[in-house]
């Protein structure tokens, strides 16, 4: 993982490692003999400058902040010191110090003689008028960026002497610092360069702390135990300065850049990539499937049409799942495969998942699935962790077919279904949504499609299967349109409101019961509708004739195909209404 993510991060350098991308907020500008000219607060821009490993006890050359500039105690550092004066002013002179001490180790640069003039020799034209100017020329929101020293239109720290001076010196102290006995990298397998002791942070990954930095560590150690022949901080993996300067940079890229990024929930980022550049587009069709696209995905792979242009066997398919643990980072999952057998598993992905929903065959997204194991208030919804791990799965499931979804699901998913939900106007919402069979459908046949006896779950009604808890969803579901065709829809609590959760574990009690108020319903049914009745009652009788008893109780696996079953009739009758007139009773207000 670390070495692709190195060779990722050497691919999207450009630079020389010494120097990195940093932002500038506010230009100080001067002149030829060090006076103070002004300061220029611009939009936030990057720019080539300095690369620091770590920022704390350390100063950028000529560029850095306020404090390290120009020696100035802001608000926020006073508070930050308990509102001790005093101290917050030490702090600030003593960053200060350090930037003037970075400075001074460029004395020969001939380029940065008027910085040296704005500090020394015409201190009093230069940093003392600087710092009187700062607060009456930079607004108090834009004090806390980056300043950066120009003269005329040239900003001195992207002068090339700059930074060849800067790579010049970056090379001497990494020569210096090697030994004789330098470790070998265990990433790169050279001991060009030493092993770093502390690596970049990583930003920007959830759980965010409100007040408190969200910079976070891949790799430290900071406890004697984890500490072992006299190795500290991150010496005990081997990886040199320059492989950790790459895999950070790497993380950081791919963190920011949305088109490589996916958020599940309120805790979780994956970050994509591919070893050579190739764009993803099936990726898109996980958050927003298309069903005409997928189709193409789908036919393409089983007609061995796809795009064979690239080398699949070189090109490689990768991704990393993410998540922020206090002041480092737990990796929760890591993929890497082939190119070619990635857009085989998507496609086999969504037939996998495909469901008939009111007519036609529809796709849910990755999030949809995963959201449909919360139940439909929105309260607390934004950080439960059932969703990002739900997600988290299903990712993996999506870009490995044989990844097989765990069955704690399952059972969330149907705890969702049982739950009686209501909506604004005080009816009972439909719980067992295409979206949860589609997921059902899933979990079922990755997990139990190599069970001996099993049927594999399809995408609409399957008349051919006789499995006992099947049948017993699509008995429930006609008694229920049974129900709604004598009584109307206007009913407190139907058979589906009072008998579903126990007809779905315990049939054999449940059904009982059913069986007479479903011959109540279906005579005072003939009475008004007697066609329909004939039509229902036949359905009932073929359908509990299929099964010699009902069971005393149903397994997680069972009580997921009773599911299925329940749902598939329920579309089959939507169907059947959508040709018949006189069956649109049965399926009042299916879609609301």
């Amino acid at each position: 993982m670390i070495r692709e993510l190195v060779d990722y991060g050497t691919k999207i350098r450009k630079n020389h490692e010494a120097l990195k991308f940093e932002p500038i907020s506010i230009d100080l500008i001067i002149n030829e003999d060090g006076s103070f000219a002004r300061f220029s607060v611009i939009q936030r821009i990057f720019r080539l400058a300095e690369a620091l490993t770590v920022k704390k006890g350390h100063a950028r050359l000529l560029l850095d902040r306020a404090e390290e500039v120009i020696c100035y105690l802001s608000e926020k550092e006073i508070k930050n010191n308990n509102n001790d004066v005093t101290k917050a002013r030490e702090k600030v002179y003593a960053k200060h110090k350090l930037f003037l001490s970075k400075l001074n180790e460029y004395k020969e640069l001939e380029v940065l003689t008027p910085v040296f003039l704005f500090y020394y020799d015409n201190s009093k034209n230069g940093i003392t008028v600087a710092k009187k100017e700062f607060e009456q020329q930079v607004p108090e929101s834009e004090r806390g960026g980056n300043i950066a020293f120009r003269i005329n239109d040239m900003r001195l720290h992207e002068q090339k002497a700059v930074h060849d001076a800067i790579i010049e010196k970056y090379e001497k102290s990494i020569a210096k610092s090697l030994e004789p006995n330098t470790p070998f990298c265990s990433v790169c397998g050279r001991n060009k360069y030493p092993i770093a002791r502390l690596h970049e942070k990583i930003k920007g990954l959830p759980p965010y702390n409100d007040g408190k930095s969200n910079n976070r560590l891949m790799i430290s150690y900071n406890k004697n135990s984890f500490l072992s022949y006299g190795l500290t901080q991150s010496t005990n993996s081997r990886i040199c300065t320059n492989c950790a300067k790459n895999y950070t940079e790497a993380l950081n890229n791919l963190i920011e850049n949305k088109q490589q990024r996916k958020k599940f929930g309120y805790d979780t980022t994956v970050v994509y990539w591919t070893r050579e550049n190739t764009e993803l587009g099936e990726l898109d069709l996980l958050d927003k499937p298309d069903p005409e696209a997928v189709g193409m995905l789908i036919n393409s792979i089983a007609t061995g049409k796809q795009d064979v242009s690239g080398n699949f066997e070189t090109n490689r398919f990768y991704s990393l799942t993410l998540s922020g643990a206090a002041a480092r980072i737990a990796v929760r999952d890591w993929i890497e495969i082939g190119l070619d057998e990635y857009k085989k598993n998507i496609a086999i992905w969504f037939e996998d998942i495909a469901i008939k929903a009111y007519g036609v065959i529809q796709y849910a997204s990755i999030y949809q699935l995963a959201d449909s194991c919360h139940k439909m208030s929105k309260s607390s919804k934004d950080n439960d962790p059932v969703i990002s791990r739900v997600a988290t799965y299903l990712w993996n499931s999506a870009l490995k077919s044989d990844s097989i979804p765990p069955l704690w699901i399952l059972t969330a998913v149907l705890k969702r279904i049982r739950v009686i939900e209501m909506t604004d106007d005080g009816r009972s919402r439909e719980t067992m949504t295409p979206v949860r069979a589609s997921l059902i459908r899933l979990i079922l046949n990755r997990n139990f499609k190599y069970k001996k006896g099993y049927t594999m779950q399809k995408e609409e009604l399957d008349p051919e299967n006789k499995n006992p808890s099947y049948l017993c969803g699509r008995i429930f579901a006609v008694m229920e349109g049974i129900q709604r065709a004598a009584l109307g829809k206007n009913l407190n609590a139907g058979i589906r409101e009072r008998f579903f959760s126990a007809a779905s574990t315990n049939p054999s009690p449940a059904f009982g019961r059913l069986m007479r108020l479903s011959q109540n319903h279906l005579s005072k049914l003939k009475q008004e509708k007697p066609g329909v009745a004939v039509i229902l009652d036949r359905e009932l009788q073929y359908l509990c004739s299929a099964i010699s008893a009902f069971p005393a109780i149903l397994s997680l696996e069972e009580q997921g195909q009773f599911a299925l079953g329940y749902y598939h009739q329920k579309q089959y009758d939507f169907d059947r209404a959508k040709k018949h007139e006189e069956f649109k009773s049965i399926t009042e207000n299916m879609e609301d």
